[in-house]
């Protein structure tokens, strides 16, 4: 089942996307947003897997919306603009469709969700996680290291591959960094925001910071700020 939220300021589009739902019995409307901000404490609250997304709302864009997220669930966007065709994909959107919308390319788009989901499950089915007790092959260029997880600071996401901060060492592995989280020991890696994770093991200090979130010190002196979303998260992680 496909828990879905719809996001687009036009009410009749929201209507007309979620009566076009109604015919794929694997698919649950659970919410509605009709801005950048709504949408933002639905998907937070709500945890969808999939949202359909409008790209110009007033205010903020669905693409400001989707920068604000530690971690994006699966996009579909639905717009009449196709000017923005280029950059839904380079954002790894996983469909885009015209309003208004087709059923056909609907359908079509939600047969690719449904495609990366068993890609995922194979891929994750056959990956172990990653502990601090682990080691990880990593070359960049001509230079090759074998690294313990152990020393590794923490990883910080480039585009689609992420740095790996171990020693006085930051090679580029080409790796997006929800792929490392995904692989990566949760007890010993910390996804403290959209662009860092941290080696829980690596903190030396730790301060409350802006907007109920936290700054955090590490071994390397790395200042790495933790989002308020996650800092709850962190806090009920390292409670007794």
């Amino acid at each position: 089942m496909q828990r879905v939220v719809i996001i687009d300021d036009e009410r009749l589009a929201r209507n007309e996307l979620r009566r076009l739902l109604a015919d794929f019995p694997d698919v649950e409307v659970i919410g509605e947003a009709s801005n950048s901000v709504e949408g933002l404490e639905a998907i937070e609250s709500l945890n969808p897997d999939l949202i359909f997304l409008d790209i110009q709302m007033p205010g903020e864009t669905g693409f400001d919306m989707l920068g604000k997220l530690d971690k994006a669930p699966k996009v579909i966007f639905v717009t009449a603009y196709d000017e923005y065709a280029l950059k839904a994909f380079e954002i790894n959107a996983l469909d885009y469709l015209m309003k208004p919308v087709e059923p056909k390319r609907l359908a079509d788009a939600l047969q690719k969700v449904q495609q990366k989901q068993e890609a995922e499950a194979a891929i994750s089915g056959s990956r172990t996680i990653l502990g601090d007790k682990d080691q990880v092959f990593v070359k960049d260029g001509e230079r090759c290291w074998f690294v313990k997880l152990a020393d590794v600071r923490m990883f910080e996401s480039v585009g689609n591959y992420a740095k790996i901060y171990f020693g006085n060492n930051k090679p580029l592995i080409l790796k997006s960094l929800n792929s490392l989280e995904e692989r990566l020991d949760e007890k010993v890696f910390f996804r403290a925001n959209r662009k860092y994770i941290i080696n829980l093991k690596m903190i030396e200090k730790i301060e409350p910071y802006f907007n109920g979130g936290l700054l955090i010190d590490l071994a390397g002196g790395e200042k790495i700020e933790v989002s308020r979303r996650q800092a709850v998260k962190f806090r009920d992680m390292m409670s007794l």
